[in-house]
């Protein structure tokens, strides 16, 4: 068997939770079947089973324009490109809209199943009209088409499940599979080592409460900035925050952690504020050293940042909302904070008592490192009795077989 995984985002070239499913599945994979990774960029590898193939966007398509209409555009004339190359494998797995319509044409033009794993949906993200501007329109309708093409699609969460059904009404339920997803055990432990910590000046005789993410609406760090002036004097919370959806959010949240910095008037906290993507390593550093995990997201399918948090020891509070409601188990392995989004925009319908409800459950942790560190283990089980990326392959390849087996009929 010969799957072509389809995706924008591969090593080195990750930022978001998609990248990282889409790294550890195709090398699970490999481990039984031929996998081919399509994917934006430069790369091109050739690995036992493993072949990827990197392609970067046309540049005669949109040329010099700086609209913000570029990335879909760039993303549909590469999936054009991309969808020749597909003429040899027996199934096409795609993930994210930017890379659809390849999976979509393979199926019509080669005749072969067609599977999509959904890591999050355009129309319950109406702040990506901020990043693509009129191009939303275009992700919407590439999103929308390969879905309800799709042979199979595979929901990240039950959570996700219910979304896509909510979404697009017009598909039927049988054809939606929950696969989870996973984590390397093995590489996301508690380490000890703070040489990270120490590189990019976080007080490492002080607790600090961690986030990770990109800088974007989805991932709720505004949020967790408007909670801080909540938290204890003194506390010290630190931002891993890089890659901004526009320079709109990121001016916005320079200006929120400035105001905060100057405060002279109310408590005083440790902001540090991490701007560049930091490597693995660092990142498990990171995790692993840090008093509180914190995930405010307002639109979250699974969470993959919550299984790494976990894997490396770390308590967590998050969102009550999507996918994560899977993974993080209140009273047990950290809190969950109350989520009640606006239905027209899925952001807090009210910003200021979900950033209050935020410290107070980060503030429960740090006061009681006791309870922190007994979450921190048990999250740490709970990510090794559920999500091995083994097990994941494992349901992925069964059903290709289904799928092709059901095509040959």
């Amino acid at each position: 068997m010969r799957v072509g995984l389809m995706t924008r985002e591969y090593p080195p070239n990750v930022y978001g939770g998609a990248g990282v499913h889409v790294e550890y599945l195709s090398l699970e994979l490999a481990k039984k079947i031929e996998v081919e990774v399509h994917c934006w960029g430069t790369q091109q590898e050739d690995i036992g089973n493993l072949h990827v193939h990197g392609l970067e966007p046309v540049p005669e398509i949109t040329g010099d324009t700086k609209q913000k209409f570029k990335a879909a555009v760039d993303a549909f004339a590469l999936n054009l490109a991309q969808m020749k190359e597909l003429s040899a494998i027996d199934i096409v797995h795609t993930h994210t809209w930017y890379v659809s319509m390849a999976g979509f044409l393979a199926k019509k033009l080669y005749n072969i199943p067609f599977v999509l794993t959904t890591h999050s949906l355009e129309p319950l993200r109406a702040w990506k009209a901020e990043q693509l501007g009129s191009g939303y329109a275009l992700s919407s309708w590439m999103e929308r088409t390969a879905i309800l093409d799709a042979d199979a699609i595979i929901a990240v969460s039950n959570g996700t499940k219910a979304d896509i059904l909510k979404a697009y009404p017009e598909v039927q339920p049988d054809r939606i599979h929950v696969i989870y997803n996973g984590i390397d055990l093995n590489q996301y432990q508690k380490t000890d080592d703070i040489t990270a910590l120490k590189k990019y000046g976080v007080d490492t005789t002080q607790p600090y409460v961690l986030f990770v993410g990109r800088i974007t609406r989805q991932k709720g760090v505004t949020h967790l900035v408007e909670a801080i002036p909540h938290m204890p004097p003194g506390t010290q919370v630190v931002l891993c925050a890089g890659a901004p959806d526009t320079p709109e959010i990121a001016a916005e949240m320079r200006e929120m952690i400035e105001a905060l910095r100057q405060n002279t008037t109310g408590p005083t906290h440790n902001i540090v504020w991490i701007e560049q993507m930091v490597t693995k390593q660092e990142a498990i550093q990171l995790y692993s050293n840090c008093a509180v995990f914190c995930c405010p997201s307002v639109y979250e399918p699974f969470g993959i940042i919550n299984l790494e948090a976990m894997a490396c020891k770390a308590p967590v509070v998050a969102s009550a909302t999507g996918g994560i409601l899977e993974v993080v188990v209140e009273g047990e392995t950290g809190h969950l904070v109350p989520f009640d989004p606006d239905p027209k925009t899925t952001f807090p319908s009210n910003p200021a008592q979900f950033a209050r409800d935020l410290a107070a459950q980060v503030t429960d942790l740090l006061s009681d490192p006791a309870k922190a560190k007994r979450y921190g283990e048990a999250g740490r089980k709970r990510v090794e009795e559920k999500f091995a990326w083994s097990a994941i392959a494992d349901q992925t390849i069964d059903l290709y077989r289904s799928l092709i087996a059901a095509k040959k009929k």
